[in-house]
């Protein structure tokens, strides 16, 4: 019999699958499992021994090995994992002032296919496993405690992967990650980003989510859309306006954009008028990026006065505007650059 990750498993079914064990005893496994840096159930010490053999015959742990960690001039670290299955994935570490963000993967690749972005061009092989994403989340928090004197502050879901098409595990490793078991983070430290899959955008409204949101949006013109991201034309501006308004209207939460600035494709002053109608229905506070250049991508970023004047005509309008600066160009750890160059073996 083949075993099965015990990660997936809520507390009933694993309660179920191991025979005559009481319920005290699960709970004291789900501890072990999101509380601790653990690589065997022969670590699980308050458990009988015979308990621990039972859980290494039926269950493995979906172990995170380190396969390579790069420091960039400012700090930054990318951690290329790799997982049981030798598939890889990649996390950073982003120190600044006092916090560091932890930006992490959902899936290995991304099937969304993002015209500039690095994963796109890795295609896609699976959705990573609720304690996939805990335990690489666990690894950069003992990493950043190490490094910078400093446990996570923030954890955002920009990594490789779109999280809302791996749905029901990130969901399940955020919550479990604002435990006292997990990492004991506020939902509010949470930030879950999407190109903007719009049913699950209302899914996550309906569900009352407390993570915050952010939608990759890059342009505000279905036709320029469709060309960079070819999910729009399953989830095009309006249906994805109605959503974010929608999911506005049920949580309270402000709405982050994501726009990422690229020379003569969206950083015309209509392409600033165009977002900033796109915002009239709902508050949002909009990130600019600074374009992080790719290899084998025709993709550059604006000159400074371009890239000023589109900034300038957003703030004329009295929108909530942030530039953020790429982090850990010099390793590939910026935005767009995780595609990692280490091949399963």
């Amino acid at each position: 019999m083949s075993k099965q990750d015990i990660t997936i498993l809520e507390e009933n079914t694993l309660g179920t699958l191991l025979d005559n064990q009481p319920a005290y005893r699960v709970r004291q496994i789900f501890q072990w499992l999101w509380t601790k840096n653990i690589t065997s159930f022969e670590e699980f010490t308050n458990l009988p021994k015979p308990l621990r053999e039972e859980l290494n015959d039926q269950f493995y742990l979906p172990i995170l090995t380190i396969k390579n960690k790069q420091k960039a001039k400012d700090g930054t670290i990318k951690v290329a994992f790799e997982l049981t299955d030798k598939q890889i994935i990649e996390g950073v570490l982003i120190p600044e002032d006092k916090r560091v963000t932890a930006c992490i993967s959902s899936q290995v690749g991304c099937n969304v296919g993002c015209r500039f972005c690095a994963t796109g061009k890795m295609g896609f092989s699976r959705n990573l496993s609720v304690g996939e994403i805990v335990f690489q989340v666990k690894q950069l928090n003992a990493l950043a405690e190490e490094t910078y004197n400093h446990h996570l502050s923030n954890i955002v879901f920009m990594g490789m992967g779109e999280p809302l098409l791996n749905y029901q595990n990130t969901m399940r490793a955020a919550t479990i990650l604002t435990t006292p078991e997990g990492l004991a983070m506020s939902p509010q430290r949470i930030t879950v980003s999407t190109v903007g899959i719009a049913d699950k955008i209302v899914r996550m409204a309906n569900e009352s989510v407390k993570f915050n949101l952010a939608v990759s949006l890059h342009t505000a013109s279905d036709k320029v859309r469709d060309s960079l991201i070819p999910i729009n034309k399953s989830f095009p501006l309006t249906r994805l306006q109605e959503a974010i308004k929608y999911f506005h209207t049920k949580t309270g939460n402000r709405v982050t954009l994501e726009y990422l600035l690229m020379k003569g494709i969206n950083d015309s002053e209509k392409d600033a008028r165009a977002l900033t109608e796109f915002t009239k229905a709902f508050p949002c506070k909009i990130n600019v990026i600074e374009y992080n250049p790719v290899e084998g991508l025709p993709f550059n970023r604006p000159e400074k006065d371009r890239f000023d004047q589109f900034i300038n005509h957003l703030k004329s309008k009295n929108l909530i505007v942030m530039v953020r600066r790429s982090r850990g160009k010099d390793i590939d750890a910026a935005c767009g650059q995780l595609a990692t160059k280490i091949k399963p073996q």
